[in-house]
């Protein structure tokens, strides 16, 4: 998906309906009456060639106050804050309204880019409402009957220029993963944060662990809604900082829960959202709630962030309200080592988000983690090390057929990813990979990072048979020679 398209306008006009013909599924309820839909719905849309998200909206009312329509309203106008194109629907029949006037001052004060679209503009009823739409300066309006389906040429054609610059935006933001690693880039430092490229870090969490308190903290004001309700934050935003001299660009995420109790739909994209916002990150920091730590939603989480490849950061919050900290660090150690192995050794730090007490910690833990996510070792120590490894421990024999582990080199980073060349792969089992996946995060310094290691097959072949054979050959060759020549000779 390289954009998302909001679509809004005041009650009536179409919306669902053209919401309808974009995903090609009758998804949104369409009625005669104003006011059907009341919550943003989210769709893949397909246009042509066009792949990208559509957002039906409720119908904008001109009500402010916390009326159902003024709540309605507030979701609309976040979406239109959020979203990269804005489709501003005007009812050519109808004409253009005094709300029209209203809400394209609105637009223009706060949609990154709006298409206008006068719908229902099918034969002579619609041609006067179509060009009164010119007087709104939103630019051309764009004819449609999202009913007929006539004009979605035209809504293509408006399209495709855009979507080029939000596919090449996207491409910036998304982080370098799994890169190969080749001879001659044993000294790169061109991961390491900078103005240019800064380090991209996403806080997820349980609702109310204090995800925007914290970046808040990190930023130095309070530009993130904050409040004592869980579930504030209800999508992803991304913003750009200075943490302590580092150039970060980091992502607050909507609190996510156990899958069965989300019903709310909005929820449910907030939580798709959230884990969109792991896959732009290098760093993620899973943020615990230090009176309720390590529930079964945040080993899911954490786990989660570690499937996808990504450096993992623990930080406990609301370390001010603890009184016997000695004691409840222990247990925090204790159970982070029992209930996820499988990011042993990953940063565990403590922080008070309200007060901003232990930012430090939580700033050298990220650095140390994308600086291991990173990390290269050599194939000359990685080869000492396999044969130590394996002669403190050499692989099983199941059925009396011989592992042999015969090479071994890293073939990428972000994260770390390692290839065993090996006879009878099928037979090494997964208690030995952990042995040196263990034993990697020991000896090479490379604790909670992801580390992916493959065992490749290379069978019980010679390497040098092919040469011995032609050796042999020759040989063979030379005494039948010798036996053909006549006595004498």
């Amino acid at each position: 998906m390289s954009f998302t398209l909001a679509i809004v306008g005041r009650p009536n006009v179409g919306k669902s309906t053209l919401f309808n013909r974009l995903v090609g599924k009758r998804l949104a309820l369409v009625d005669d009456q104003p006011g059907v839909t009341r919550d943003l719905r989210e769709g893949a849309a397909r246009l042509g060639d066009l792949r990208f998200v559509v957002i039906d909206s409720a119908g904008l009312e001109m009500a402010e106050d916390d009326s159902l329509q003024g709540r309605m309203r507030r979701l609309t106008e976040r979406a239109v804050d959020e979203a990269d194109v804005c489709l501003f629907v005007v009812d050519a029949r109808a004409g253009v309204t005094s709300a029209d006037e209203y809400f394209a001052d609105i637009l223009r004060k706060r949609a990154k880019h709006v298409i206008l679209a006068a719908n229902k503009a099918e034969g002579r009823a619609g041609e006067s409402g179509a060009m009164e739409a010119y007087a709104l300066g939103l630019g051309e309006p764009l004819r449609i009957s999202a009913e007929h389906g006539e004009g979605m040429d035209d809504l293509y054609r408006v399209l495709v220029p855009l979507a080029e610059q939000f596919e090449a935006a996207n491409v910036q933001q998304v982080p370098e993963t799994d890169i190969t690693v080749s001879d001659d880039e044993d000294d790169d430092e061109s991961w390491r944060p900078s103005a240019a490229k800064p380090l991209q870090v996403a806080v997820i969490g349980r609702p109310n662990a204090g995800k925007s308190t914290l970046i808040n903290k990190i930023l130095g004001e309070d530009r993130l809604l904050t409040g004592p309700e869980a579930g504030i934050t209800r999508d992803s935003i991304s913003v750009s900082a200075d943490f302590m001299g580092t150039p970060i660009r980091i992502f607050d995420t909507a609190g996510m829960r156990k899958k069965a109790r989300v019903t709310d739909k909005l929820e449910k994209l907030s939580v798709s959202d959230g884990l969109r916002a792991v896959r732009f990150a290098e760093v993620v920091v899973v943020l615990l709630d230090v009176g309720i730590p390590f529930e079964q939603q945040d080993l899911r989480i954490a786990d989660f962030a570690e499937t996808e490849g990504r450096a993992v950061v623990i930080a406990a919050n609301k370390w001010d309200l603890e009184e016997d900290k000695p004691q409840k660090l222990n247990e925090l150690r204790e159970a982070f080592e029992r209930l996820l192995p499988q990011l042993k050794g990953a940063p565990l730090v403590t922080v008070s988000a309200r007060t901003g007490k232990g930012l430090d910690r939580l700033h050298n833990a990220i650095l140390k983690a994308h600086e291991v996510w990173n990390r290269r070792v050599p194939t000359a120590r990685l080869n000492q090390w396999l044969g130590a490894m394996t002669e403190a421990h050499p692989p099983p024999a199941p059925g009396g057929r011989r592992i042999r582990l015969r090479y071994m080199t890293q073939v990428k980073t972000r994260p770390p990813a390692f290839v065993v060349m090996a006879t009878h792969t099928d037979k090494i089992p997964d208690s030995y990979q952990r042995y040196l996946i263990n034993g990697l995060r020991l000896d090479f310094d490379m604790p909670g990072t992801p580390i992916r290691l493959t065992f490749r097959d290379q069978g019980t072949k010679n390497p040098y048979k092919a040469k011995a054979d032609k050796i042999n050959q020759s040989g063979a060759l030379s005494k039948h020679k010798n036996r053909q020549k006549p006595k004498g000779v």
